[in-house]
């Protein structure tokens, strides 16, 4: 536990080295995921007010999909489409990094105090964000932020076009009935 604990702590310190330890470290998935658990079970009680205590289990279970097809897209456009001459990964590589990129959510649980809800959101969001172009760097091994950067925004568009065609379809299946 302490393990995890100082993985948690180094990846929201944005410690390069720690992503680096988690890429090469296999048996690091079970915590990565469970980062990803806790991460989204903080957002759920920070936004209970909001989503009630359903959103905390619907929250988890779709923080653990988007968190698999996130990495999945990232691990495609990173090595196929803007990789550099050294870049070689996995997507287990990217389940890690990626995983532990999740760190600062936990953050999130202090929405559940009153009026700071959507600052601790924004703030929660940009600093996992920044985590995960440091995660995806170190993963597919490149030189350039810039280009970790390309792979965020590409793969984020990518996201939200399928998000977009999968709720249309359930969307329409609804209205239907």
């Amino acid at each position: 536990m302490n393990q995890l604990v100082d993985r948690m702590v180094r990846a929201a310190k944005l410690d390069v080295n720690l992503y680096e330890e988690v890429e090469a470290d296999k048996g690091a998935l079970g915590q990565a995921t469970l980062v990803v658990v806790l991460s989204s079970i903080a957002n759920g009680i920070g936004t209970i007010g909001q989503a009630g205590a359903m959103g905390i289990i619907t929250g988890t279970i779709l923080a653990l999909i988007g968190w698999y097809v996130w990495a999945y897209l990232t691990y495609f456009i990173g090595t196929r489409f803007l990789a550099e001459p050294q870049t070689q990964a996995d997507h287990g590589e990217l389940l890690r990094t990626i995983g532990f990129s999740s760190s600062p959510g936990l953050i999130r649980i202090l929405g559940i105090i009153p009026g700071l809800g959507a600052i601790v959101s924004l703030g929660a969001a940009i600093w996992m964000l920044i985590a995960m172009v440091i995660a995806v760097r170190q993963a597919l091994d490149y030189k350039s932020t810039g280009r970790a950067i390309g792979v965020c925004i590409i793969g984020w568009i990518v996201q939200i076009v399928i998000l977009f065609v999968v709720f249309s379809l359930f969307g329409g299946c609804g209205r239907g009935m």
